[in-house]
C-alpha cells in the first residue's frame, strides 16, 4: 500500500502517536508539577537506574526529560530520591536478578517515607510472569508500566501520586512510535539517536521481539530534523540505534535502506562522527559495507554479533545466516576497509544442544574473526522463547571453562591487535577522563579503540590527532601529536 506524502516516506502498519495524545500527556505533566509544587517546598529528587542496552539508555533519557519537565530534579542515591525508577533489562537473567534485588532493598525506605513513588519499566515488566511476581512479592512498588506505554508516563505517574492504589500498565500491542517526547541526555559530547525500534527475527533464545514488538522505523525527516539539532548543540560523535539497524526502513513506504540514511546523514554540515549498533549479519550488505568505507564521518567500527561459529547451532539459534556467510561479509569489510576498521561481536557459549566440538568451531572463528572486542555470555534461558523447552544436558560449571577458553583466547588476540596500532596517529574523539593516571584522558579512535593520554579537561569534546606511543593489552597509551 503506497501513500502520497510528498516525497516522504511513511511508516506502514505502525501507529504513530498523534499531537493530542501527546499534548494529553503535556497536561499531565502540569498537573504532576503543579502537586510537586504543593508537597515540597525544593524540587523534589528523582533517581533513574538503567538496566541493559544502549536503547534502554535512550529510553531513559527521555524519561528523565519527561520528569525535568514535571519539575524533579535528579540524583544518583536512592535514599534520597522520592522517586525511584528502575528501566530494566530482559535479556539475561543476571539482570533481572540485580533488579530484584535493588528493588528488594528500598522496602524500608519506603516504609520510612511513604510519600515516595517506587516505579518500575522496561522490557522485564512487559513480561506477564515478571509483571505478576512484583504484583504479588513487593506490595511496595507503586507503578509498574511496559516498553509500549513509555510515552504515557505523566499521565501514569499523576494517576500514581492521586491514587491509593498500585498502577500497572502493560499493553500488549506491539508498539508505536512517539515523536516529540523531551529528552535530558546523559552526557555533553556524545548522544543516542533511536532510528527504529523492535525486532522481527525471532532468535530462538532472545526475548526482544516478545517485550520491543515488531520492527518500527521513525521517518526520515524525524531523524534527520533529530540529528540536526544535537549537531547545532554540539554533539560530535552520535551513535544510530535499533536492535537490528540493517532492517531500518524496510516498513516504510517508499522503502529507504539503512545505507541511503547514513548516507544522508553524513552529507549534512558539521564535524561530527556517525557509529550504530546493532548490525545482524542475515541484513548486512555490501551495499552497507561500501557506504561504510565511502563516507568519511561514518565510523569505521562493525559492531556484528556472530554468537556462534556452528552452523548447526546458528540453524538451532535461527540465526539466518552460516559461519561462511559471516566471514565473507568480515573478509569483504576488511578488504574496503583494511586496518582502519575494527571489528566487535557478541557470543553465547553453551547454547542448549551445544556440544564441546561445536563449541570448538566458535573458538576457531573467534581465532580467524581476530576482532577488536568480544561480549560473550553464557546461554540464560529466558521464560516464553523456544530455545527455553530445549534439551540442556551441558552443566554450568562446563560452560563456564568453555567461556574461559574463549576469554583467554580474546585477551592474546587483543594484544597481537593494539601492537599492530604502534607509533600510527589517529584521529580521535576525546570522551572523558582515562584511568591510566590522574591526569590522563580517554578518547575514543574511528574504529572504537581507547587511546589513553596526558592532557587538560578542556579538550574533553574535542577531536584531536593523537599518536599511539604504547600499546596495552585493551587500551593504547599516546601523546597528543605535535605539529
Amino acid at each position: 500500500m503506497r501513500f502520497d506524502t510528498g516525497g516522504e516516506s511513511v511508516a506502514v502498519n505502525t501507529r504513530t502517536v498523534t499531537k493530542e495524545e501527546l499534548g494529553r500527556q503535556k497536561m499531565f505533566s502540569s498537573k504532576v508539577e503543579n502537586l510537586l509544587s504543593q508537597r515540597y517546598q525544593d524540587k523534589p529528587l528523582a533517581c533513574v537506574v538503567t538496566y541493559g542496552c544502549q536503547q534502554n539508555v535512550a529510553d531513559s533519557e527521555h524519561i528523565k526529560g519527561m520528569l525535568d519537565e514535571m519539575g524533579y530534579a535528579f540524583t544518583d542515591d536512592r535514599q534520597k530520591a522520592k522517586l525511584v525508577i528502575f528501566n530494566t533489562c530482559a535479556v539475561r537473567e543476571h539482570a533481572e536478578d540485580r533488579v530484584f534485588g535493588n528493588v528488594g532493598a528500598l522496602k524500608k525506605y519506603k516504609l520510612a517515607n511513604p510519600d515516595v513513588i517506587i516505579a518500575l519499566c522496561g522490557c522485564m515488566m512487559q513480561q506477564k510472569h515478571i509483571a505478576e511476581k512484583i504484583r504479588q512479592s513487593f506490595p511496595f512498588v507503586d507503578l509498574v508500566f511496559g516498553t509500549h506505554a513509555l510515552h504515557i508516563f505523566p499521565e501514569l505517574l499523576f494517576t500514581a501520586m492521586t491514587r491509593r492504589k498500585r498502577v500497572f500498565e502493560l499493553p500488549d500491542i506491539d508498539g508505536v512510535i512517539a515523536e516529540g517526547i523531551p529528552v535530558k541526555r546523559d552526557n555533553d559530547s556524545k548522544a543516542w539517536l533511536p532510528i527504529m525500534y523492535g525486532c522481527n527475527n525471532f532468535c530462538t533464545y532472545c526475548v526482544v521481539p516478545y517485550v520491543r514488538g515488531r520492527e518500527r522505523s521513525r521517518q526520515v525527516s524525524d531523524i534527520v530534523s533529530e540529528f540536526e539539532q544535537l549537531v547545532s548543540e554540539g554533539y560530535k560523535e552520535i551513535t544510530l540505534l535499533g536492535q537490528n539497524v540493517n532492517s531500518y526502513g524496510k516498513d516504510l513506504e517508499p522503502k529507504v535502506s539503512f545505507s541511503e540514511l547514513l548516507r544522508i546523514l553524513n552529507a549534512l554540515d558539521g564535524d561530527f562522527r556517525i557509529r550504530f549498533m546493532t548490525s545482524h549479519p542475515k541484513d548486512c550488505t555490501k551495499e552497507l559495507l561500501e557506504t561504510m568505507a565511502q563516507c568519511d564521518k561514518v565510523a569505521t567500527h562493525l559492531h556484528l554479533p556472530f554468537q556462534s561459529g556452528n552452523n548447526r547451532v546458528l540453524k538451532a539459534m535461527n540465526r539466518g545466516y552460516t559461519r561462511e556467510k559471516y566471514l565473507e561479509l568480515i573478509n569483504y569489510a576488511k578488504e574496503l576497509m583494511g586496518d582502519e576498521l575494527s571489528v566487535t561481536s557478541d557470543i553465547i557459549v553453551g547454547f542448549p544442544g551445544e556440544t564441546y566440538e561445536e563449541f570448538k568451531d566458535t573458538l576457531s572463528l573467534v581465532k580467524e574473526v581476530k576482532a577488536t572486542g568480544l561480549f560473550t555470555f553464557i546461554y540464560s534461558p529466558r521464560v516464553g522463547t523456544p530455545a527455553a523447552e530445549m534439551d540442556d544436558p551441558v552443566s554450568h560449571d562446563e560452560k563456564a571453562k568453555w567461556l574461559a577458553e574463549i576469554l583467554d583466547e580474546q585477551e592474546k588476540i587483543s594484544a597481537q591487535n593494539m601492537k599492530l596500532h604502534a607509533g600510527k596517529t589517529f584521529k580521535c574523539y576525546v570522551v572523558g577522563k582515562g584511568k591510566l593516571g590522574d591526569n590522563y584522558l580517554a578518547a575514543r579512535t574511528d574504529g572504537n579503540l581507547i587511546i589513553e593520554f596526558e592532557g587538560g579537561e578542556r579538550l574533553i569534546g574535542t577531536f584531536q590527532n593523537i599518536k599511539v606511543i604504547e600499546p596495552l593489552t585493551f587500551v593504547l597509551k599516546g601523546e597528543i601529536e605535535k605539529n
